[in-house]
């Protein structure tokens, strides 16, 4: 059975995907009809359902498995399922959720692991304690730990947040003898939190959606409640240069303000612009990395730069 990642334009598709989104919505001839993205190991692809039965409404649902039969088209130089057959998995098919979910290169338990050592490498005694701080509740642990870095731009799979911040830490570490007048600190404090606010943002690891404070608030401001919380636990003062400091590197770290993409304020320390350039290496590669995986064509569509890029080393 070929995966999605796979498919080219007029293949058929045979086998069982995971409904990771579904919206109901009515087509202009006053039928409804669900909008739907589906999911294996190596992706996801988007789908309509045309002219749902009451059925069809009550049992299909997000996380469900499903048995599809279809054709890939091409939409906006993007691949789409043209639906012909569709059904609930079976007991007897015997398709467990796991196999069909994209998960990180590296296991969740070695991308801990290695996120604890680097964490022993802040000398700073508050920005230690406030990293663990944070790192105490559950909640917040088990959330960085599974969910996505986005739903669908870069790092959009099981345990991707994860391997995003080590990443930046691994990175980080690398470029210090470069670049020796920054604050070592204060940067692996910000790899850990700089998106730490999206493990309230986002509702779950394997179809996630956004919760009503994400829609509402957004990840940084959520990012900077949690640690301003976790700040006050543990002790240290509000007026505190270093809080202050990682706070700054947070609330910049989208790039200028009158770039539109979501900071707060555009980045004053050096560290700061660092660690901006430093995460859109990491987002942009990652998703670039995401759009050739399993691709065999040399140019291939990449959502997050909204242009086509090349394939060097094409399979």
């Amino acid at each position: 059975m070929k995966l999605i990642k796979e498919t080219c334009e007029g293949d058929r598709f045979f086998g069982f995907l995971l409904i990771k989104e579904l919206h109901r919505k009515v087509a202009t001839n006053g039928s409804e009809y669900f909008d739907i993205v589906l999911a294996d190991a190596s992706g996801i692809i988007s789908a309509k359902l045309w002219d749902i039965s009451e059925e069809q409404k009550a049992t299909f649902s997000i996380k469900k498995i499903v048995k599809v039969d279809g054709i890939v088209s091409l939409y906006r130089q993007q691949k789409q399922l043209q639906i012909q057959r569709i059904r609930l998995s079976l007991p007897e098919d015997d398709i467990e959720i796991q196999t069909l979910i994209q998960k990180a290169d590296v296991s969740r338990e070695e991308l801990w692991q290695e996120l604890r050592m680097i964490i022993e490498e802040i000398q700073s005694p508050t920005l230690q304690k406030l990293v663990k701080t944070v790192l105490m509740v559950k909640e917040t642990r088990e959330a960085l730990t599974t969910i996505p870095a986005g739903m669908k731009m870069h790092h959009s799979y099981y345990a991707g947040l994860l391997e995003h911040v080590v990443t930046l830490m691994q990175s980080a570490l690398q470029l210090f003898p470069i670049y020796p007048q920054l604050n070592k600190d204060l940067i692996i404090a910000t790899c850990l939190l700089h998106d730490i606010g999206k493990t309230i943002e986002l509702s779950d690891p394997i179809a996630p959606e956004y919760t009503t404070e994400g829609e509402l608030i957004g990840h940084i401001v959520l990012g900077i409640e949690l640690i301003n919380d976790a700040a006050k636990e543990a002790g240290i003062s509000s007026r505190d240069e270093e809080l202050l400091a990682l706070k700054h590197c947070i609330l910049s770290h989208h790039g200028d303000v009158d770039l539109g993409y979501g900071s707060a304020i555009s980045g004053k320390l050096p560290e700061a612009i660092f660690f901006h350039y430093l995460d859109q290496l990491d987002a942009k590669l990652n998703a670039m990395k995401l759009s050739f995986k399993g691709n065999s064509e040399e140019w291939v569509y990449s959502p997050m730069l909204r242009r086509k890029i090349r394939n060097l080393n094409k399979e």
